[in-house]
């Protein structure tokens, strides 16, 4: 089959495009307003885009097709402080994560609504997900509005630098890399469908030359 974005009809029961760019690491991202109200969001639009210095982004739509929900929240309150940080989401945090994925009122706090552990960061304000093995402490950078299909749809990608990067010990092996096997992140498919990293999935290639 072939279609062009905006211009044909793909003809199927769902846009396929969100299970063609897979699989997609999901950026679960803590941020909080000027009162110190607490949000996290997750965002499947994730990925790390340089490596010196360590620079991440994730992309929030807002607009006729999404509501004005805690993904607004997110961007609004990193804008704003300048703050935030980026959790790593596993098969064990996978219903929670889920969770933290509602709309909700504002002044809610998704990590307690998660039933999450909320944990002081090292370098910025917004707090950690204790359970998550991983954090990217970030500071705010800039945000790129990009055009959506029509005028009611914008979609925003917000950089930011890490600044500071929490590992648990544990998933540190005595060699000195990580044991990402043992963390078993979780990736995004599209549709409602995930997929989990472990130690039988993971395959090494060396580089030519």
């Amino acid at each position: 089959m072939f279609y062009e974005p905006g211009k044909t009809d793909h003809g199927l029961s769902k846009n396929p495009f969100n299970s063609l760019v897979i699989p997609r690491p999901i950026g679960w991202v803590s941020s909080v307003d000027r009162d110190g109200i607490v949000n996290l969001a997750p965002y499947s639009f994730f990925n790390a885009v340089s490596y010196r210095p360590p620079t991440v982004m994730f992309s929030a739509s807002r607009g006729a097709s999404s509501p004005d929900d805690n993904h607004k929240d997110s961007q609004g309150n990193i804008e704003e402080t300048g703050e935030f940080v980026c959790n790593l989401t596993t098969w064990d945090t996978r219903e929670a994560m889920n969770a933290t994925s509602a709309s909700v009122a504002k002044d809610v706090d998704e990590l307690a609504l998660a039933g999450l552990t909320s944990e002081a960061s090292q370098v910025v304000k917004p707090p950690r997900v204790a359970e998550a093995p991983v954090h990217l402490e970030c500071k705010y950078l800039k945000t790129v509005e990009l055009p959506g299909d029509t005028p009611n749809d914008v979609y925003c990608v917000i950089f930011g630098q890490v600044v500071g990067v929490n590992i648990r010990d544990e998933f540190i092996t005595e060699y000195g890399i990580l044991d990402v096997g043992k963390m078993r992140p979780i990736a995004r498919l599209g549709y409602q469908d995930y997929a989990v990293v472990n130690s039988d999935t993971i395959f090494t290639l060396h580089r030519p030359g």
